[in-house]
C-alpha cells in the first residue's frame, strides 16, 4: 500500500519519511518527537478530567476584556489571524485549566520535601561589600569597621567592584549561589552584622548582612516555580517509560 503524501511543498509531496529524515539532518528529529510523546502523556493523564464550563466561558469573557476583543467582529479577526476557531479557542483555555489542577494534584504530595531540598537556592541575602586585593587591607578596613569607620564611605574608597559606585550593594543574592564560606559565615550572623575577611578567588572581601530574605510556599511565585518543577519531573518520568517505534511506509 502506497502511503498519502504528508505534506506538499511548492506542490510535490514530502512524505512522512522523508520529513522525518530532514529532521534528522538538522538533528531535530529527537526534539519533535520529544514534543509528540509530551503531548501525547498529557493528553492521556487528562482525558478524564473536567472543568467547571463557567469557569472557562468566565476566562474567556476576561481575555476578550483584557485585550480589548469586547466586540465580535474584533474578537473573530483575532481568532483568524491566529488560526482558531471559536471551539479550539476555547478547548485551549479549558486545557489550560487542566493542565493547572494536573500540577496542583501531582506536586501537592511532594511540594513541602521538595521545598526543603531547594530552599538554600531560594532564600535570598541583600548584601554589600568591600573586595580588595590583600588580606592585611581587608583586616585593617575590618578594623576600621569594629571601630566606627562608615561602611559606604570603605567600600567607595577601597572596593575592587563595579559596585562600589552604590556604596558596595550587590542586592539580593541566592544562598545557594554563595561560596561555601561565605554562605556559612551569613549562616551564622544577622541582619546588620559584617562578616570577613574571607578569601575568594586571590581577593578578600568584607560582607555586610542588609537583610535576610528567607523563603516560603506562602509565597505564590515560589510555590508556582516548585510546582513547575516537580511536575516537569513528573513528566520527563512518564516519558522516559513510553517505548517508542517509528514505522515509516513511504
Amino acid at each position: 500500500m502506497v502511503a498519502e503524501p504528508f505534506l506538499y511543498l511548492d506542490e510535490q509531496p514530502v512524505s512522512a519519511g522523508q520529513i522525518l529524515n530532514y529532521l534528522q539532518a538538522t538533528r531535530k528529529l529527537d526534539a519533535f518527537l520529544g514534543d509528540i510523546v509530551r503531548q501525547y502523556v498529557l493528553e492521556r493523564e487528562l482525558q478524564d478530567s473536567s472543568v467547571n464550563p463557567a469557569v472557562v466561558e468566565q476566562a474567556v469573557v476576561d481575555f476578550r476584556l483584557t485585550n480589548q476583543l469586547t466586540e465580535p467582529a474584533q474578537f473573530q479577526d483575532w481568532l483568524t489571524k491566529n488560526g482558531l476557531s471559536y471551539e479550539a479557542f476555547h478547548n485551549q483555555v479549558a486545557g489550560n485549566f487542566k493542565l493547572k489542577k494536573l500540577k496542583e494534584d501531582v506536586a501537592a504530595a511532594k511540594l513541602p520535601e521538595y521545598f526543603i531540598e531547594r530552599k538554600v537556592h531560594l532564600d535570598r541575602v541583600i548584601l554589600s561589600r568591600i573586595i580588595v586585593a590583600e588580606k592585611e587591607l581587608a583586616e585593617e578596613l575590618n578594623t576600621q569597621l569594629q571601630e566606627g569607620a562608615s561602611f559606604e564611605q570603605l567600600a567607595r574608597e577601597y572596593s575592587l567592584t563595579d559596585d562600589k559606585i552604590m556604596n558596595g550593594m550587590v542586592g539580593p543574592v541566592s544562598r545557594g549561589s554563595m561560596p561555601d564560606l561565605l554562605r556559612a559565615a551569613i549562616d551564622l550572623a544577622a541582619a546588620g552584622a559584617v562578616v570577613g575577611p574571607i578569601g575568594m578567588e586571590e581577593r578578600w572581601g568584607l560582607f555586610r548582612i542588609e537583610a535576610m530574605l528567607p523563603a516560603t510556599l506562602d509565597d505564590p511565585q515560589i510555590k508556582q516555580s516548585l510546582e513547575d518543577e516537580v511536575f516537569e519531573q513528573w513528566l520527563a518520568e512518564k516519558m522516559q517509560a513510553i517505548p517508542i517505534k517509528l514505522q515509516v511506509n513511504d
